[in-house]
């Protein structure tokens, strides 16, 4: 809300589903093969060429549908989109209209404001209205190179051309462009949770767009709406709304119309420019594909994909709150990623101790995998191996310090947290008899500072400490150490 206004932000997201061939045809969905590689009679849109349905594609879309809380339609009907560009060789682009695959969905998101280093400031739950995921063919995709009015070509690249997409649109729920942000990325982990998509916007697979307006606050009557289109990141995505809602508020302020037009984003210049006006579902001449039938779905079908259906993000977060007493903010960071989760509880169920488990994965473990630039799946360390070491911690083998060395020679050179202890020489001393005689050298060495200790100078507990375990190389058990200390000073 600002100066009295407010932003009505709706949002459409679509998602390549995982298929390893196209929605009509047998062609690859495979990313970065040569030009127009990928094709055929169908996807070429040749006279005479007959589209049939892929049924992974149901697949994935009931998966999809489900994880966003959907309903799936018993009957859902594909229609014939009518445009022209250069990339859409048919001349028109088979989606759904009227009768779309799911419906009438609702998803709770955790969402925050950001203060001005873009860090959260207090989540909170938000309940998003989706009201329909369709499936369509996508279209192909215009190559440009060379300067503008000087050598500049444009080449058609017709392999995207047929590959699935299931289009995720919500109702104008959306106030600010954070709450969109903290959306896509929900969207993006729950697609790829469930195997759905792999929603990786860098190859394209996973593609936003931004219907945004403004109006007074108290009003109720919708004004001309801007789609931000082409938005190939989350980050540029909340830039370009920022960006749209100041300049609509301005521009209505001074009078000035907006027009209801698509927009893109231009990261060079930070601000948006317009593609060209927007056009009404009218201006598509939307009609039935005559040659598909209705699709019809069973109510077995749908029980057999829920039963299939991986525990959900969300769902695991709260879970691990409960059963491994875990913060709020760490079992959200460990469900980021289904890996990581899956990760987490095996090495927290092996090591019996969940606390440490987690922070060792969030802390050291992520930094090494982050440093490496590999995935928790290719990691180094196994969840066993893992366990193993935070076992060998709370036997009191070994210290904090020396399990954090540890973990990084066993990421590095592949080793297990024994053969790593036993080449250091970190095992501990856990001989009470051992540690009592370092003890009683040391308070015979300094006499002057144990009388000044039981005249209640308690900080100088630390200097015996300190002098302990540097007596003992580093290798005395902490504890240990704090126990005899407490008694033999107290005497």
């Amino acid at each position: 809300m600002k100066n009295g206004w407010e932003a009505i932000i709706g949002m459409e997201i679509h998602a390549q589903l995982a298929t390893e061939t196209k929605i009509f045809c047998a062609c690859a969905t495979s990313f970065g093969d040569e030009p127009n590689a990928n094709t055929c009679p169908v996807c070429l849109g040749l006279p005479g060429a007959l589209p049939v349905l892929n049924r992974r594609v149901i697949d994935l879309g009931a998966k999809a549908a489900l994880a966003l809380g959907l309903s799936v339609n018993e009957t859902s009907i594909f229609s014939r989109k009518n445009y022209f560009y250069p990339d859409l060789p048919k001349g028109y682009q088979i989606s759904q209209y009227d009768k779309p695959f799911s419906s009438n969905g609702e998803l709770t998101i955790m969402t925050s404001e950001r203060d001005e280093q873009g860090r959260a400031v207090e989540w909170k739950p938000m309940t998003i209205r989706i009201e329909r995921m369709h499936l369509e063919e996508d279209a192909g995709k215009n190559v440009h190179e060379g300067l503008p009015d000087v050598d500049k070509y444009s080449y058609v690249d017709l392999n995207r051309a047929g590959t699935p997409l299931g289009e995720i649109v919500t109702a104008p729920d959306f106030r600010s462009s954070w709450q969109a942000y903290d959306y896509v990325n929900h969207v993006r982990r729950v697609l790829q949770w469930v195997g759905a998509s792999d929603a990786d916007m860098e190859k394209g697979n996973l593609r936003c767009e931004a219907n945004v307006s403004v109006r007074k606050i108290g009003e109720e009557k919708f004004r001309n709406k801007v789609e931000l289109k082409n938005l190939n990141s989350v980050r540029f995505m909340q830039k370009a709304i920022e960006y749209e809602i100041e300049r609509q508020i301005e521009a209505h302020e001074a009078g000035e119309p907006v027009n209801q037009e698509t927009r893109l984003w231009d990261d060079k210049n930070n601000r948006t420019r317009m593609m060209r006006s927007k056009e009404d579902a009218h201006d598509y001449r939307y009609f039935p594909e005559p040659d598909l039938q209705p699709l019809t779905v069973s109510n077995e079908f749908i029980e057999k994909v829920k039963s299939e259906m991986p525990e959900l993000p969300d769902a695991m977060r709260d879970r691990f709150m409960s059963r491994y007493e875990l913060s709020y903010n760490d079992a959200s960071q460990l469900v980021l990623e289904k890996d990581l989760a899956e990760f987490y509880e095996a090495a927290a169920k092996a090591s019996n101790n969940p606390r440490v488990t987690a922070n060792y994965v969030l802390g050291d473990l992520t930094r090494e995998l982050n440093n490496s630039n590999k995935p928790v799946s290719d990691s180094p360390v196994s969840p066993g191996n893992l366990s193993e070491l935070i076992k060998t911690l709370d036997a009191g083998k070994i210290n904090n310090n020396q399990a954090k060395e540890v973990l990084i020679e066993m990421f590095q050179a592949g080793k297990t947290a024994d053969e790593v202890i036993r080449e250091k020489g970190f095992e501990q001393i856990s001989d009470t008899g051992a540690i009592e005689k370092i003890v009683d050298e040391i308070i015979e060495k300094n006499q002057n500072q144990v009388n000044a200790y039981r005249s209640g100078n308690e900080k100088l507990f630390g200097f015996f400490v300190g002098q302990t375990m540097k007596a003992s190389q580093g290798k005395a058990n902490p504890k240990i150490v704090n126990e005899i200390l407490k008694e033999k000073l107290s005497q």
